[in-house]
């Protein structure tokens, strides 16, 4: 494995740092991916399980298809690329990580800046008053449930047809526009507007590499293409940051 030059010079002298992940860097821990072949919505219908309407028409049976994704992902592990990423995150005084995963891995493998533009599957929060809560678990015998004052407890992520949230993707088009390097990493770069985050770091002078077992729409504007399993090249590149920053 190696890296350019010039990506290695990056390494040694940038301050600012921005990184956008996608499912395939938690596919490397064992959580499905939604698109491709054998992505769940092949095999699923997005618009009962992960939308609004869908929710309304059947929470229940929406409650029971989350709680089984909390299973799955609590019996996973972050892998090597989610541990490299944290420790990335020490060597940069502005570092930014940005995540479409809703599984909470980042965190898990120590991450503290994560900004997450699809929710997190571990919170849930009412619909009529918005309190928050992490502690939700709802099997397809269980009633839906509710909060005190009344109102629909919902998974806290983003469904199709929905906003992202507004905090999180200000502070990420903000990250992406001052940063000096900028990985994308094991996202297919289609879902927008989360996949505008590299053409923004692009234009704003930022240098952009990007980490796939594939090539994919974003790679013809990219300064370096990284192909490969995001839990092999990341460590790879972590070592590399150790020596030109040590």
């Amino acid at each position: 494995m190696k890296i350019s030059p010039t990506l290695n010079e990056k390494l040694a002298t940038v301050q600012r740092v921005c990184i956008l992940t996608g499912a395939g860097v938690s596919a490397e821990s064992g959580v499905p991916t939604f698109r491709g072949e054998d992505g769940l919505w092949s095999k699923l219908k997005p618009e009962e399980l992960a939308s609004f309407e869908g929710f309304m028409k059947n929470p229940r049976n929406v409650w029971a298809w989350y709680n089984h994704r909390k299973e799955i992902m609590h019996s996973v592990e972050p892998n090597a690329a989610h541990y490299a990423l944290a420790t990335m995150e020490s060597f940069y005084s502005e570092f930014t990580l940005v995540t479409q995963n809703i599984d909470n891995l980042h965190q898990r493998a120590g991450s503290k800046h994560v900004l997450e533009l699809h929710g997190n599957i571990e919170r849930s929060y009412c619909m009529e008053c918005g309190k928050y809560f992490t502690d939700i678990t709802v099997t397809e015998e269980a009633s839906v449930p509710r909060c005190s004052c009344g109102g629909l407890v919902r998974p806290d992520v983003v469904w199709f047809g929905e906003n992202l949230p507004e905090y999180e993707y200000k502070e990420a088009i903000r990250a992406a526009s001052n940063c000096e390097l900028f990985f994308s990493v094991g996202t297919s770069a289609v879902v927008y507007p989360a996949a505008w985050l590299p053409h923004v770091a692009k234009q704003h002078g930022a240098y952009l590499v990007e980490i796939n077992m594939e090539r994919t729409e974003l790679s013809q504007y990219v300064d370096e293409l990284l192909l490969g399993k995001a839990g092999e090249i990341l460590p790879y590149v972590v070592e590399c940051i150790k020596k030109v920053r040590s």
